[in-house]
């Protein structure tokens, strides 16, 4: 990974500035490459901040890169309840059914918010609709927007 690469990665830090969203912009010129880097500074991070946005950047590509859907099952299991729930998030928006089983999986040592996350993932990718997710009573007035 070039300097320049590595410089704008350590600008992710989850507080939404505006250097973080012109570091995320410029990284997006990667394209599919990105879930990639961004599953490496997961694995770096030892901040909640830095790993929720690893997983927030990487929500728009979980449907076609695999390294995006398997950071969101690495993430499954964080410290962090907000870092879980972006994890939960990713999940749902790929729509793929073999994350399946790991999410059942996380159910077994998990709060009852993240656990209400989980179920809200399952829901969505059983049904094959995302916005499951944030719609949890099926309501069809909310939809889950990706950045």
């Amino acid at each position: 990974m070039n300097n320049e690469i590595s410089t704008l990665l350590n600008k992710l830090d989850g507080s939404g500035s505006d250097s973080e969203y012109k570091a995320v912009d410029e990284l997006r010129q990667l394209g599919n490459q990105l879930p990639a880097l961004l599953y490496q500074k997961y694995k770096q991070s030892k901040k909640w901040g830095q790993r929720a946005s690893c997983l927030y950047h990487s929500t728009r590509y979980a449907r076609d890169v695999e390294d995006a859907v398997m950071l969101g099952v690495l993430a499954l299991n964080d410290k962090s309840k907000a870092v879980r729930y972006r994890a939960c998030m990713l999940l749902a928006y790929s729509l793929n059914l073999e994350v399946l089983p790991a999410l059942e999986q996380a159910k077994i040592s998990t709060d009852s918010e993240t656990l209400k996350d989980i179920n809200a993932a399952i829901d969505a990718i059983k049904h094959q609709n995302s916005n499951y997710f944030v719609d949890r009573s099926h309501s069809g007035k909310i939809s889950l927007n990706v950045n």
